[in-house]
């Protein structure tokens, strides 16, 4: 598909960008003729998806930024740099996250406050510092990461899917409120996708997963990525607080 030109002049925030799903957005952004600044949780692993991405083409606009994403002060300096960088800030894309897998009885307190910390308060920082960008230069777009599982829950790991039906709430309830502001707010709702999670499954593991899929499949990073593109661009301009699932119509 030939998506170049769908965000000419157009900057992008990508968070959880060194790797996997954000990787694939950052890709498809740049090839979009974004401008990116790819957001990661350590100096080295930006600076590792940087010359990786040079590497593919040295005519990328791209920076790396790496604050703790639950520290608004933080993410509010981060954000500020990429203005002044890029002259503004068009598309945040809340990739970053962790999952669990533990079961209640083994559950750690502190474990599910680190789930939390990074996939809700995170989202929140993030979103809190960029909006107040987006209605200064009058409009942008915010698209988060959720999950299937918070719709349908998953059997161990409750962390998980708890944190992701609160992103759900924060993209439905921002949508509402910045939508005067001109500030769109959406979703992508992923189904078993093939990152490195998923690729260090059992074999037998992921064919019980593939038969829940109707299209017989799991999904790759790029499948997510042009759900990500299609909601960053004017091809979405009348779409707000929508949570778009992109699994597969996998069976619960």
């Amino acid at each position: 598909m030939n998506t170049a030109g769908m965000l000419e002049g157009k900057t992008a925030i990508v968070t959880g960008g060194t790797r996997g799903i954000g990787m694939a957005v950052v890709r498809t952004f740049l090839k979009s003729g974004a401008r990116v600044a790819l957001c990661g949780s350590r100096q080295e692993t930006v600076d590792k998806a940087l010359a990786q991405l040079k590497e593919e083409n040295a005519d990328y606009d791209v920076m790396g930024i790496c604050p703790n994403l639950s520290d608004y002060g933080q993410v509010a300096e981060a954000f500020a740099q990429v203005e002044e960088a890029f002259g503004h800030i068009d598309i945040l894309a809340n990739n970053a996250g962790i999952a669990a897998k533990e079961s209640i009885y083994e559950y750690k307190p502190e474990d599910f406050d680190k789930i939390m910390n990074l996939n809700v308060k995170a989202v929140f920082s993030c979103s809190k510092a960029v909006a107040e960008i987006m209605k200064e230069q009058g409009g942008g777009v915010i698209i988060n990461t959720s999950s299937m599982v918070s719709i349908y829950g998953q059997s161990s790991g409750c962390g998980y899917p708890a944190s992701k039906s609160a992103v759900n709430g924060l993209t439905k309830s921002l949508a509402r409120e910045l939508g005067p502001d001109q500030i769109r707010v959406n979703a992508v709702a992923p189904g078993v996708i093939r990152t490195d999670m998923v690729a260090a499954l059992p074999r037998d593991m992921v064919e019980r997963l593939v038969a829940t899929i109707p299209l017989g499949r799991v999904g790759e990073p790029q499948d997510i990525a042009n759900a990500y593109l299609f909601l960053a661009s004017d091809l979405a301009s009348y779409v707000n607080g929508a949570i778009l699932s992109v699994d597969g119509a996998t069976i619960s």
